[in-house]
């Protein structure tokens, strides 16, 4: 019933236009259905749960199962970084516009403490910082910057750090005489 409804989603999303790099952009809502049914998110236990229309706000939930626990009965560090992984370019180059190319570049997770139960991230980008990137990136130049997001059990302890390091760069305006 639900890949019927993903495939449905998909066919009728009057959203979807080429981005210019062979790919599709997609809205909010149908992004977050397909990461639902993304086997490296499957197969931990992750979960989208929130993806706002804007791109601006995204949560993420990963519960504890016995496949992605560790040696030690916790969740496995992968899967928690695994949890935070796209989401701060996904949402950064659905912001700053087409004009942009965005890419992951690093990225660092600190363990604070053993992760049990449901556990849970949120994304928040605001405009400030978009309009940060653009700045540093008028002239042609790149600009690195650090992303944080904390993963939280239930009773709202941090359980891992994230950072994560996005590349961003204006694209380079092609001449007539380029091939496309």
């Amino acid at each position: 019933m639900k890949a019927a409804a993903l495939e449905q989603s998909l066919q009728h999303d009057h959203e979807m236009v080429p981005n210019g790099i062979g790919r599709l952009s997609l809205n909010a809502s149908t992004l977050r259905r397909i990461l639902n049914f993304w086997p490296p998110f499957i197969a931990s236990g992750i979960r989208v749960v929130r993806f706002d229309d804007d791109f601006r706000h995204a949560r993420v939930e990963l519960r504890m199962r016995p496949w992605n626990r560790n040696y030690v009965g916790t969740h496995f560090g992968g899967s928690l970084f695994a949890m935070t992984d796209p989401f701060w370019m996904i949402m950064v180059k659905e912001c700053i516009g087409r004009e942009y190319m965005v890419w992951d570049k690093a990225a660092e997770i600190d363990f604070v403490k053993p992760g049990r139960g449901t556990v849970r991230a949120e994304f928040h980008l605001d405009e400030a910082v978009l309009d940060e990137l653009r700045a540093a990136t008028a002239g042609g130049d790149k600009a690195l910057r650090w992303f944080d997001a904390d993963v939280i059990d239930a009773q709202g302890d941090v359980v891992a750090r994230v950072r994560k390091q996005i590349y961003v760069r204006r694209k380079r305006e092609r001449s007539a005489d380029d091939p496309a």
